[in-house]
C-alpha cells in the first residue's frame, strides 16, 4: 500500500532533526519540535512514514506512561529512554529520536478538575532540563560526566495550550501546527484506497462527500467495508465456536474475497459511522445521570430544599432563591457566549493559600438546570468560599472568576 507523506510535513520534520545534528556556531537550535493539531489528522503516522523514508531510528514513549503511582518514576523514564536513544546514535551510526507520543494527554491540564501530579511536574521539569542541556542528562542516584550525543525530540499531541507554558517556549520547543489541507487529505486518502481500485476523483468526491472528518475516518470506514463478510464468516462457523477457529486452530485462518469499495458503498457506510458520531455528540446521558442523582442520591448530605436556614451569598436576594439576580444573570450571559460553568470551593483555611477546589462542571443545556446545581453546591459549601468560574472550551482558558458565597455570610 503506497501511503502518501505531506511534503510540509517531511519537510518540517526533516529540517529539525537535521538541525540538531549540526553544529553550527552561534547558533541555539530547539531540541524538542512539537507537533499539535486536530484529533485523527495522522500525526504520529506520519512521523512514521518520515522516520521511514529518512532511516531514522525512533525510540518511543506514550503519553500514558507519564503517570505513575510512584513518583519519579515517568521522569526516570524520560531520562533512560533519553539515554538509550543517544547510545543508539553511537552503536547504529546514523540518526535517531526520542518520540513522546499525546504528551498533552499525560502532561497536560486541561481544566480545574484535572489532578496535577508530583509526577506531571517532574515530567514537565525533566523535559525542560533536557531541553537546555541535552549533552548532561543524568539517571537519579547516579552521575557521568562524560557528555553524551544530543538527540532531537519530537512530541505530539492535540492542544499544547495545556502544557506548563516554560517547557514550549521557543527557546525549547518549535511549534508545528499539522493541518493537512486539501491536497494533503486527497493523498492520503487515496493511499488508504490505493490497492481497491478508485479513482483520482472518486476518491476526491468521496473526500468532499465527508469533508469535516479527520484523516482517520476514512480509514475505518475501509476497515468497516470488511464487517459483512467477517459477520457472514460468524455466522457460518457459530457463535459458540469461532474462537477456537479463529484463535488455536489447526485449520488455515480464514481469507476473504476483496469487499465492494465501490464509491457509493463507501458514502454508505460513512453516513452511518457518521449517525454514530452524532448519537454520541447529543446523548449527554452523564447529564441526565447527575440530574437525577442529585434529585434521589446522596441521601446521606441534605439538600438544598432540605436545609432549614441556607447561608447568604454576597448579596442579599430578592426573592427565595439561594441566588442573587445579579449572579443570575452573570449565569445567563456567560451561557449565551458559549462558555462553560464551573464552580470551585475552598475552606478558610486554604483560601489563604488560593487551595481552590473544583465542584465540576454544570449543566450547559439550560439556565434553570445550572442555576438549580449552582444552589445545590451552594448548600453543600454553605461554610465555604464558592467561586463561579466562566470557561472558553475552545481557547481552554478562563474568562470569568467571581466569588458568589463566603462562610457564614461575610
Amino acid at each position: 500500500m503506497g501511503y502518501y507523506i505531506s511534503p510540509r510535513f517531511l519537510d518540517k520534520l526533516a529540517v529539525h532533526i537535521t538541525k540538531n545534528f549540526l553544529n553550527i556556531p552561534g547558533i541555539r537550535v530547539p531540541l524538542i519540535l512539537g507537533i499539535h493539531g486536530r484529533k485523527g489528522e495522522g500525526k504520529s503516522f506520519q512521523c512514521e512514514l518520515a522516520f521511514e523514508k529518512m532511516g531514522i531510528e525512533a525510540t518511543l514513549i506514550s503519553g500514558g506512561e507519564l503517570e505513575s503511582p510512584d513518583a519519579g518514576d515517568p521522569a526516570r523514564l524520560i531520562r533512560l529512554r533519553y539515554r538509550e536513544t543517544a547510545e543508539l546514535v553511537k552503536v547504529r551510526g546514523k540518526m535517531c529520536v526520542l518520540m513522546i507520543n499525546d504528551l498533552d494527554a499525560g502532561a497536560g491540564r486541561f481544566d480545574e478538575g484535572t489532578q496535577y501530579t508530583v509526577n506531571t511536574q517532574l515530567v514537565n521539569a525533566t523535559l525542560m532540563n533536557i531541553a537546555d542541556n541535552p549533552t548532561d542528562v543524568q539517571l537519579p542516584g547516579s552521575y557521568d560526566s562524560n557528555p553524551i550525543r544530543r538527540v532531537p525530540i519530537i512530541v505530539t499531541g492535540n492542544d499544547f495550550s495545556t502544557l506548563y507554558a516554560p517547557l514550549i517556549r521557543d527557546g525549547r520547543m518549535e511549534k508545528f501546527y499539522w493541518d493537512p489541507n486539501r491536497d494533503d487529505k486527497v493523498g492520503i486518502v487515496g493511499g488508504i484506497f490505493a490497492e481497491d481500485g478508485l479513482s483520482q476523483r472518486e476518491i476526491e468526491q468521496f473526500l468532499d462527500t465527508f469533508a469535516h472528518q479527520s484523516v482517520d475516518f476514512f480509514s475505518a470506514v475501509r476497515s468497516r467495508i470488511y464487517d459483512e463478510q467477517i459477520r457472514e464468516f460468524i455466522h457460518k462457523v457459530g457463535f459458540e465456536k469461532i474462537s477456537m477457529r479463529v484463535v488455536n486452530s489447526a485449520e488455515a485462518p480464514p481469507e476473504f474475497k476483496k469487499p465492494d469499495f465501490s464509491l457509493s458503498h463507501l458514502i454508505e457506510a460513512g453516513h452511518l459511522m457518521v449517525g454514530e458520531q452524532k448519537r454520541v455528540e447529543t446523548s449527554h446521558l452523564v447529564d441526565e445521570y447527575n440530574r437525577l442523582n442529585r434529585g434521589k442520591g446522596y441521601q446521606s448530605k441534605p439538600t438544598v430544599t432540605e436545609t432549614p436556614v441556607s447561608q447568604p451569598t454576597i448579596n442579599q436576594t430578592t426573592n427565595n432563591s439561594h441566588l442573587t439576580l445579579e449572579t443570575q444573570a452573570q449565569v445567563r450571559q456567560i451561557l449565551s457566549q458559549g462558555y462553560i460553568i464551573s464552580l470551585e470551593h475552598v475552606d478558610e483555611r486554604r483560601f489563604r493559600t488560593g487551595s481552590w477546589q473544583s465542584c465540576g462542571n454544570l449543566p450547559i443545556d439550560g439556565e434553570s438546570d445550572a442555576i438549580s446545581t449552582l444552589e445545590f453546591c451552594l448548600g453543600e459549601y454553605s461554610g465555604e468560599y464558592v467561586r463561579l468560574v466562566g470557561v472558553d472550551p475552545k481557547a481552554k482558558r478562563r474568562v470569568v472568576e467571581t466569588i458568589i458565597q463566603r462562610p457564614n455570610g461575610k
